[in-house]
């Protein structure tokens, strides 16, 4: 049985987990795409569903006997330098093999592929959850300034944030509207705008069927943002244990970070949910055994 760590040793995540799984005896390494194509080998036979993975240690994998790939970071791929035309060329080869393997292999990721994909549109991320019957926040995104002004009348405070993500929440302001600014900004890129919710911000993580959650005090609107923000353990209400579990399987996630806001009345409005998220921290603060789930999750038949 062997593990592999979609990532490479300078995340500190990567090199965390690949430790906890090498302590148990099992054969991991790291697959680092920004070793491909020029360093790793890749195989694969549509026939008979069959293929290698040949590291730059030079050691020989098959796909069969790849047990799970933990999903940590996709890098890019690195095309040695070609004329533009054959450069593109290479790259979406390149991809297509990768994606091939990701999709069509026996091997189990954590996370997959589809899930990665799906993460990359978080509207319609949210749009699948509320359809299962949970609170998600008043949103709108798009870049026709109509809408904006009067989605911005509609609420007493809004944020606002890039719709593929990658960046923090900022409060939506009246200078953000003035129309020259509003018509600038929207020419350039759509926006992501959601009423503000007022309460606690909570994380959850769903590993396989563990739940575990935790109460994030910290006065910051993006608690990201915060280093001395709090984390403290919770005991998670029935319903939202179930929720949890209910939308990582809508967003065929094997693992996941939810991120919640509690509104004062109690109510769960749910905000993201994150295919690749940093634990150790977390971990370390709630002292949840995060890693050991993981280990256990990519170890399972």
């Amino acid at each position: 049985m062997q593990i592999l760590i979609l990532g490479n040793s300078k995340d500190v995540h990567a090199a965390h987990l690949r430790e906890a799984i090498a302590q148990t005896g099992t054969d991991v390494d790291y697959l680092d795409i920004a070793q491909f194509p020029t360093q790793l080998r890749v195989s694969w036979s549509p026939q008979t569903s069959e293929g290698f993975l040949t590291l730059p240690s030079g050691q020989r994998w098959n796909w069969q006997s790849i047990r799970s790939v933990f999903w940590r970071s996709l890098a890019p791929i690195q095309v040695p330098s070609l004329p533009d035309d054959q450069r593109q060329i290479a790259g979406n080869d390149a991809m297509a093999v990768l994606r091939t393997v990701m999709q069509s292999t026996s091997t189990r990721w954590v996370n997959s592929w589809r899930a990665y994909q799906f993460h990359k549109e978080k509207p319609r991320q949210l749009g699948v959850v509320h359809q299962l019957g949970i609170t998600i926040p008043d949103t709108l995104v798009g870049n026709d300034p109509a809408a904006v002004l009067a989605f911005a009348q509609r609420h007493a405070k809004v944020i606002f944030k890039p719709v593929y993500g990658g960046a923090y929440i900022q409060p939506l302001t009246p200078q953000h509207l003035q129309p020259e600014r509003l018509q600038l900004a929207l020419s350039c890129a759509p926006i992501a705008l959601q009423e503000y919710i007022p309460g606690t911000n909570i994380r959850t993580y769903v590993i396989g069927d563990r739940v575990y959650g935790a109460e994030i005090r910290s006065p910051s609107l993006d608690f990201r943002l915060d280093a001395q923000a709090e984390l403290l353990p919770l005991t998670l209400p029935d319903a939202v244990e179930q929720d949890c579990r209910a939308i990582a399987r809508a967003l065929w996630l094997d693992w996941t970070a939810i991120d919640w806001r509690r509104r004062p009345d109690g109510q769960y409005v749910f905000l993201e949910a994150n295919p690749s998220p940093m634990f150790i921290h977390f971990e370390r603060q709630t002292r949840y055994p995060i890693t050991q789930a993981l280990v256990d999750l990519l170890l399972a038949d």
